[in-house]
């Protein structure tokens, strides 16, 4: 995979709304539609109407020193509702084919990112595991990461795990339930780690 690189008045105009090919990152400019103009670094992306189990993922960006917070980088993620469909809103415009279980955050001076969402259900009447797909925008660069996972999920084979290429660092959850039956999970990402072409 290789990555987008945007110069900035070029990122203007997509987020504007201006068409802009990114042939090289599948579906990223649909992170940009709707985007919110203000940024948390915490995010809800489900509602009370959303049938599922209830989760929360956090973790820290770090540079690409893996040590360093990343202040400032957006992370978008979107999946399937309860049962493994990308399901639009009513009267949903941006984004339709990611669903409306989407959201972006910006990480703050500590790298930090949260999001309050449900677990994901997998696609019906397929082999492949749950899982949450997330985008990185830094200043100039929009790229996958690898998916978000579940350790705990009986579709998450030996072969799917050794195929993974740990865009990002690691991708697969030690999910846990608290006392309140909420799943939490935790997942750094390093900036660019794994990622074809980050450096050119």
């Amino acid at each position: 995979m290789r990555i987008i690189q945007l110069q900035p008045f070029l990122l203007a105009i997509a987020i504007a709304g201006c068409a802009q090919s990114m042939k090289d990152c599948e579906d990223c400019e649909l992170m940009l539609e709707g985007m919110p103009t203000s940024l948390s670094w915490n995010t809800r992306i489900s509602s009370s109407a959303d049938a599922g189990e209830p989760l929360v993922v956090s973790g820290i960006v770090y540079q690409t020193d893996g040590k360093t917070p990343a202040p400032g980088v957006i992370l978008y993620v979107y999946h399937t509702n309860q049962k493994g469909k990308y399901a639009p809103s009513s009267g949903q415009v941006n984004g339709r084919r990611h669903g409306h279980l989407r959201g972006w955050m910006k990480t703050d001076e500590r790298g930090r990112y949260e999001f309050q969402t449900i677990r994901p259900g997998s696609y019906p009447n397929s082999d492949n595991p749950q899982h949450i797909h997330p985008i990185i925008k830094e200043a100039s660069r929009i790229y996958w990461i690898d998916e978000y996972l579940f350790d705990d999920d009986p579709l998450l084979t030996k072969s799917a795990r050794e195929h993974q290429q740990k865009r990002g660092g690691s991708g697969i959850l030690k999910a846990q339930k608290d006392s309140q039956g909420v799943w939490r999970a935790t997942r750094d990402i390093t900036l660019g780690l794994n990622v074809t072409g980050y450096n050119k």
